[in-house]
């Protein structure tokens, strides 16, 4: 059934949750209180300057840089004068900035100090703008609202690919009015919310699922320039924050930060810790519980679908182990066979989903987007189970999976073996080529402070636990693991590692 939105902007969503609150704070950044009424005048001097420069309906400008709330000021600027905004991610390389710039048709790229060298290198001096500039001249008077359809192309977003340049994912308002009206029902999100915000805004996880869903309903957001575990921990204390959204490296790094300097914070405000972007390992979520008190919420989408599964607030079903949750409010799914029949209940297969925010296009890409949209649904490209209780389960990911003498290995079920020994945090399993059997596993393992282990030990463990065929024979253990530009654990860096070390033997 087709999600049905009563706004007619993303805009007036955000016009509906101020009204009768002007003077709540909508926004704290960096020592500032963003009250509601301030939020919309600052987006009025957003609409000013973008009508300087000619940007109107249907024209695409882009915004680079750290977390500022001029990101949120754009993303309903934007959606007020049916512009078409475009977040870049700060950890881009100058290459990566100009493809998603000329790709993008982008007029301008406004940038901060923190990402200025980078700028000037991938983008002509005459398109650039500081970010500062965005409201430095305040607005007059109110800007009319554009005459717009709610299909009409709003963000576009650059989300990694498997090979070559980024896939450039486009989104409509619709898609964002129904993501939050979907997030906020499924966790009981509301104005009483206070909303911790310290992904990039250059990515749809922190633009759209944590900021725009929490002031969708008048709640409250703390937006961090970027994530540290020390600020958002001591930021816990400081707002008495009741929703924080990150990766698992993020929650591993904020307990090796507490366990390295012996330091505890009080978490007790927080209701819903919620936990995407990569498998969550039950060991790092028990640890997590047991250093803070509180649990981790896992939660799946995808830049192309949001939300998929998660866990609902007002749900007294206990959590399966293993689980991920349930389908979210508007959500669709189908579990297929690779012969194109769908499975039977309780077998794995690949997930096609839709939900209420499902990807338009991918940008100047037709097969692309042919091969990713199915009937309306989106093929993920990840193996999941469901069962009798309507529980969902994440089993692997097809592009994944390590295939070792015609046994197939889930890379994920591997590390969270790795991970449930208890003198290892953090653990990244990749395939390297073997001319017995074809592929092999090899294992990368971040030890906890002050632990000692060896590979024999490691290894003795999981052939306990695991199949022979699937525990890794070659291990490296490393003082961290390297992060891809999203804050997931870059394997594509430790494969290359891997084998440049298999070669050098």
């Amino acid at each position: 059934m087709e999600h049905q939105t009563p706004f007619s902007s993303v805009y007036n969503v955000l016009l509906a949750a101020a009204r009768g609150r002007m003077e709540k704070i909508a926004i704290v950044h960096e020592g500032e209180a963003i009250g509601y009424a301030l939020l919309l005048s600052r987006i009025e001097d957003v609409i000013a300057r973008l009508s300087s420069l000619g940007i109107g309906k249907g024209d695409v400008f882009a915004v680079f840089g750290q977390n500022h709330p001029e990101q949120i000021y754009c993303y309903y600027a934007a959606a007020k004068i049916g512009a078409v905004f475009v977040p870049v991610n700060p950890n881009l390389t100058a290459p990566e900035v100009a493809y998603n710039f000329k790709h993008s048709g982008a007029k301008v790229l406004f940038f901060d100090d923190y990402v200025k060298e980078i700028a000037r290198q991938a983008v002509p001096e005459d398109k650039l703008l500081p970010i500062s500039e965005l409201t430095a001249e305040p607005s007059i008077a109110e800007h009319p609202h554009a005459r717009i359809d709610v299909e009409d192309d709003f963000i576009i977003t650059y989300s990694s690919g498997t090979t070559g340049n980024q896939k450039a994912v486009v989104l409509d308002q619709r898609c964002q009015i129904g993501v939050a009206a979907s997030l906020s029902t499924m966790w009981g999100v509301s104005d009483n919310d206070v909303t911790l915000v310290a992904l990039p805004l250059g990515y749809i996880f922190g633009l759209s699922t944590a900021a725009a869903t929490a002031l969708s309903v008048g709640g409250t957001v703390v937006l961090l320039r970027r994530f540290h575990p020390r600020d958002v921990l001591e930021a816990f204390n400081t707002y008495s924050v009741t929703v924080y959204h990150g990766v698992p490296t993020m929650f591993s790094m904020m307990m090796e930060y507490c366990e390295q300097r012996d330091l505890s914070f009080d978490l007790s405000n927080s209701r819903l810790l919620i936990c995407s972007g990569a498998p969550l390992p039950e060991a790092v979520s028990a640890r997590f519980e047991a250093k803070f008190g509180k649990p981790l919420q896992n939660y799946y989408a995808l830049t192309e679908v949001t939300p998929v599964f998660g866990r609902y607030y007002d749900d007294p079903t206990p959590l399966p182990a293993g689980a991920i949750g349930r389908a979210g409010p508007g959500v669709t799914v189908k579990i297929m066979n690779p012969d194109g029949t769908e499975c039977e209940l309780g077998e794995a297969g690949e997930a096609y989903v839709r939900g209420p925010s499902t990807v338009k296009r991918y940008a100047k890409d037709e097969a692309m987007t042919a091969a990713a949209l199915q009937d309306g649904l989106f093929r993920t490209g990840d193996l999941v189970r469901q069962d009798k209780d309507g529980f969902y389960y994440i089993v692997g990911r097809i592009k994944d999976i390590i295939i070792r003498g015609g046994h197939n290995i889930s890379p994920a079920e591997v590390e969270q073996t790795i991970i449930s020994h208890p003198s290892v945090q953090d653990a990244a399993v990749v395939s390297v080529l073997d001319r017995i059997f074809g592929e092999v596993p090899i294992a990368f393992v971040v030890l906890r402070a002050n632990t000692v282990l060896s590979p024999e030990e490691l290894i003795a463990y999981l052939d306990q636990k695991l199949s022979d065929f699937k525990v890794p024979r070659t291990i490296y253990f490393e003082s961290e693991l390297p992060q891809g530009k999203t804050g997931k654990v870059d394997k594509k860096a430790l494969k290359a590692r891997a084998e440049d070390a298999l070669a050098a033997a």
